[in-house]
């Protein structure tokens, strides 16, 4: 292979890695184990022998319950064929999304003046306010009044302006005929 069309291959991998992570980021690495242990049927007792692991902690690895070490990591990476630090890298991404939720969830307080009867598929007491937010702005934009759009806005400090930024473009909507 000439270097030229090694560098090709070698940035083309480059890519597809990229946009693998991409779309991995923020998932938990034992739901990746978990997904190719059962393509490849191997269950995680043999994993966690072949590995040298006690098949409890790499249980709650799986079930998210525990984060993945580096040593673990690198343990697994090497028997389901991973490049190196790949499951590791999905862990700290995932840690990353873990903050980030954290940080929403405590970036408010309270609860909005607004209609329960506007969420009426979900439980009203438990919605995270903080989290949910994109969903909830766009909510209240499809179905609340201008006075419910004024709170919301105040609830999160946002401009009213801004509020629209936030609408459902992905919709079906039937319009009546005037």
């Amino acid at each position: 292979m000439s270097i030229v069309n090694k560098f090709v291959y070698l940035y083309l991998c480059h890519i597809m890695n990229t946009k693998l992570i991409n779309a991995l980021k923020g998932i938990h690495p034992g739901k990746i184990i978990e997904r190719d242990l059962k393509k490849k049927d191997i269950s995680q007792r043999n994993l966690a022998e072949k590995i040298g692991e006690h098949y409890q902690t790499l249980n709650a690895v799986i079930k998210g319950r525990r984060n993945l070490t580096v040593e673990m990591s690198v343990k697994i990476d090497a028997f389901l064929g991973y490049e190196e630090g790949f499951l590791y890298m999905l862990q700290g991404y995932y840690e990353i999304e873990q903050y980030h939720l954290k940080t929403a969830s405590e970036s408010v307080s309270g609860v909005p003046r607004i209609r329960r009867v506007l969420f009426w598929d979900t439980d009203f007491d438990r919605i995270n306010w903080g989290r949910n937010r994109d969903f909830v702005i766009s909510r209240i934009l499809e179905r609340g009044s201008k006075e419910e759009q004024a709170e919301i806005a105040r609830f999160y400090g946002l401009p009213i302006s801004d509020l629209e930024k936030f609408r459902n473009r992905n919709r079906y909507d039937i319009h009546k005929k005037s």
